[in-house]
Formats: C-alpha cells, sequence, structure tokens
C-alpha cells in the first residue's frame, strides 16, 4: 500500500473513533447520574453492549470512508465524504444533546435527521462503491434502534 493510501485508511478510521471516543468520555458522568434514572423501556439493551458495538460501527464507518475517498477526486467522491462527516457530526451531536444537555426530545429530531443523512450517505456511497454502503448497514440498523429508543426515553420519561 503506498504511503498516501496508508495516510488515508488511518485516517479514515482514527476520525470515526476519535470522535467517538471524545463523545463517550465528555458524556459517561451523565450515565450514572441521570441516565440511570430514567424510566427504560422493556427492550433497552445492557449499558456494557455500548462500548463494543459502537467501536464496530466506527471502525466500519471509516473502512467505507477510505473505499471512497481512495477513488478518483471528483464531485460525486467528494459530495458523499462531505455527507459522511455530516452524519459523523450529528452522531457526535447527539451524545451531547442526549445525555450531556439531557434534551431528549431535541435529540429524538437530531437522531432522526442522523437516520436521513445515513440513508444519502448509502445511496451515495453506493454509487461509487457499493461495498462503502453495504457495509454501514448495520450502523443503519442500529442507529434505527437507537432512534426507537429515544424515542421510548421520550415517552417514558
Amino acid at each position: 500500500m503506498k504511503s498516501t493510501l496508508l495516510l488515508k485508511f488511518l485516517a479514515s478510521i482514527i476520525l470515526p473513533l476519535s470522535l467517538g471516543a471524545i463523545a463517550g468520555i465528555a458524556t459517561a458522568q451523565s450515565i450514572p447520574e441521570w441516565y440511570a434514572t430514567l424510566n427504560k423501556p422493556s427492550f433497552n439493551p445492557p449499558n456494557w453492549i455500548f462500548g463494543p458495538v459502537w467501536t464496530t460501527l466506527y471502525i466500519f464507518m471509516g473502512i467505507s470512508l477510505f473505499l471512497v475517498w481512495k477513488q478518483d477526486p471528483g464531485r460525486e467522491r467528494n459530495r458523499s465524504i462531505l455527507i459522511f462527516l455530516l452524519q459523523l457530526l450529528l452522531n457526535f451531536a447527539w451524545s451531547f444533546i442526549f445525555f450531556y444537555f439531557r434534551m431528549i426530545d431535541f435529540a429524538l429530531i437530531e437522531i432522526i435527521l442522523l437516520w436521513i443523512i445515513i440513508v444519502v450517505m448509502l445511496v451515495l456511497f453506493y454509487k461509487i462503491k457499493p461495498i462503502a454502503s453495504y457495509i454501514n448497514i448495520p450502523y443503519l440498523l442500529w442507529v434505527t434502534f437507537a432512534t426507537v429508543l429515544n424515542a421510548s426515553y421520550y415517552f417514558l420519561n
């Protein structure tokens, strides 16, 4: 692998993992102090599952970004990368809105927007490199589940 490709690969993996880690560290205090006090739906997963799932999803996101980024430069590729960055920003912001600011209602609106942007990303990635889209299907499914969970928290609290 050329050094340029290696740098793109490392940056592609490190970016989502780093943002996920920052959000996790910044909002961790809210879990025992606030989140634990919320009424939870019966299908709420145990807290320990979120770390491994998100780590895996961030790695998949990074791989998909790399697969698109290494393609020839062009308007479609650049737009796809921009949409990827937008969904990553929304993903990052959700943790703060929900856990740090404790705004369950606004977090629900934001995660619905995130879900829509992920679908747009999947469509754009598919046009460039189908596998880059396919490996994000678990991410879309997890965010779908997280949306239902967020809505449940909203209605129960």
